[in-house]
């Protein structure tokens, strides 16, 4: 009898130790969660800070049916760039900009009637296509976004 008493007093103790220690790491991952958005933001603008090379990419956009182009033109951070806009435009379309340190080049051509759409879009830097999409795969994954030659 003596060996349950002890077992059940065991089993207890283990519990409470248990559940102590799961409130603590539960405590401690959400502070750690609530001083990390103000990190990502210090650490955005360290980034824009340090990483302030620039370089030029041509975007291109052709095909039918695009009613509306979206592209990162250079305004913004380079963890939240500013997305620009050209509603209509005429295809073939082409636009070079200048981009910052990490920000990535990216292009979004975007159509209403996606099966009416016959699209095509590319990244160029320096001479060299980095990135390019086509067709209905294309419209679905968000058009060409490439990784910053600076960071690559």
């Amino acid at each position: 009898m003596k060996n349950t008493i002890r077992s059940t007093r065991s089993v207890r103790n283990l519990r409470t130790v248990r559940t102590a220690v799961g409130a603590a790491v539960v405590l401690g991952l959400g502070l750690g969660l609530v001083g990390c958005s103000g990190t990502a933001d210090e650490v955005g603008k360290a980034v824009d800070e340090a990483v302030d090379e620039t370089y030029e990419v041509t975007y291109e956009v052709t095909g039918t049916g695009v009613d509306e182009i979206q592209f990162h033109g250079g305004g913004g951070k380079a963890m939240e760039p500013k997305i620009e806009t050209v509603k209509s435009p005429t295809l073939p379309w082409r636009k070079t900009v200048t981009l910052r340190g990490i920000m990535p080049p990216a292009v979004m051509p975007i159509a209403v009637d996606a099966d009416g759409a016959d699209v095509s879009c590319s990244i160029t830097h320096k001479g060299k296509v980095i990135k390019e999409a086509k067709g209905e795969g294309m419209l679905t994954a968000g058009g060409c976004v490439a990784v910053s030659p600076v960071a690559g």
